[in-house]
């Protein structure tokens, strides 16, 4: 009886042992380096209660590991590319930060050595349309976008080592918050406007053979008297290069990144944020280094250039003496406005 009933316990047995080592068979190898280092976390835990040090510097490799939460990157607990991207944004930051002031004192130079450019000749009174009112609206909406994304950003880049110091810290913090969620409204805004801009402006921006002994002897701005300004269409050689450069290729360029970090619901890993963020910052700085020869150039820097983006109509002495080769055009006929002719007023009209 004792016999019968210590058989089927020893076959039980039997069949689990087999059980088990089926299992163990399947299961995966263990990795020789997972297994070192747990050996030397157990052993430091033993001699060291409390020093986790060897798990987070496994941790701090950056090495994808095992996570419940599913997405790109969620596997990867601290990821080490993070130091270099701020070890690199640092010298970036520094360094436009130069290229900024040193070209406001190149303004400021330029200015105290030419001066404003003024007419050589009285105006006529005849006033000629040089923007539309379209245009005109498209232009000023570019411009406030632009600007407030220009501050805001120069705040968020140099706020902290420039604002801080000065403010202290409650006011630049609301100054900071400020300009970041005013960053990141605004720019969606500016990604919509702005082809708006290329499209209208590409035509009169096309280089032509005339453009090139402008760009030679840059105009004839370099001439303090004002007299040797070379003929020019709508737009001369100088605003055609800041109008593909700083409206087209740095715009879209901003465009572009912005959307990048501004929306990180789109399942990019960090690595192509950080890469849209030097991008982005590098884009930024040298347009808004290119706005502020512009603001020169259009209010203080030329006589008459405000008022015809204020008003859409400049004087004919004005026209004749920066952009002869458009004058013409429009004294001719040539010249048009979405197929319209270009307006020209005589003097004491009144009408616009």
């Amino acid at each position: 009886m004792r016999d019968s009933s210590i058989l089927p316990a020893c076959a039980m047995l039997a069949a689990l042992l087999c059980l088990s080592g089926a299992a163990v068979a399947q299961s995966p190898a263990v990795n020789p380096e997972d297994a070192e280092r747990a050996r030397a976390q157990q052993e430091r835990q033993a001699t060291q209660p409390g020093n986790n040090a060897p798990v987070w510097r496994d941790v701090r490799y950056g090495e994808p590991k095992v996570s419940q939460v599913r997405g790109r990157e969620t596997n990867v607990l601290i990821q080490s590319e993070g130091q270099t991207w701020r070890a690199a944004r640092v010298p970036m930051a520094t360094t436009g930060g130069f290229a900024f002031s040193l070209a406001l004192l190149g303004i400021l130079g330029f200015y105290m050595w030419r001066g404003p450019i003024q007419l050589t000749e009285p105006p006529t009174g005849r006033r000629i349309e040089r923007f539309t009112r379209v245009q005109r609206i498209v232009h000023w909406t570019v411009a406030i976008v632009f600007t407030t994304l220009g501050i805001t950003g120069l705040i968020i880049t140099f706020g902290k080592n420039v604002l801080l110091p000065v403010f202290g810290y409650t006011v630049f913090s609301v100054v900071a918050m400020a300009a970041k969620i005013l960053h990141n409204f605004v720019g969606p805004v500016f990604v919509v406007v702005l082809p708006i801009m290329i499209v209208m402006f590409l035509k009169s921006n096309l280089f032509k053979s005339y453009d090139w002994p402008w760009l030679k002897r840059f105009g004839g701005m370099m001439d303090r008297t004002g007299r040797s300004e070379v003929p020019s269409g709508k737009a001369n050689a100088g605003q055609k290069i800041l109008f593909w450069l700083m409206v087209v290729a740095i715009g879209i360029t901003a465009a572009v990144t912005g959307l990048i970090l501004d929306f990180p619901n789109f399942d990019q890993t960090r690595q192509t944020m950080q890469i849209a963020n030097g991008i982005h910052m590098v884009a930024g700085l040298g347009g808004i280094i290119l706005l502020a020869f512009h603001i020169y150039l259009g209010t203080v820097g030329m006589r008459g250039a405000y008022d015809a983006m204020r008003h859409g109509y400049v004087d004919e002495s004005w026209a004749r003496q920066h952009h002869r080769i458009w004058y013409d055009d429009v004294m001719s006929g040539k010249a048009s406005h979405g197929g319209k002719r270009v307006k020209v007023i005589e003097p004491g009209s009144g009408a616009a």
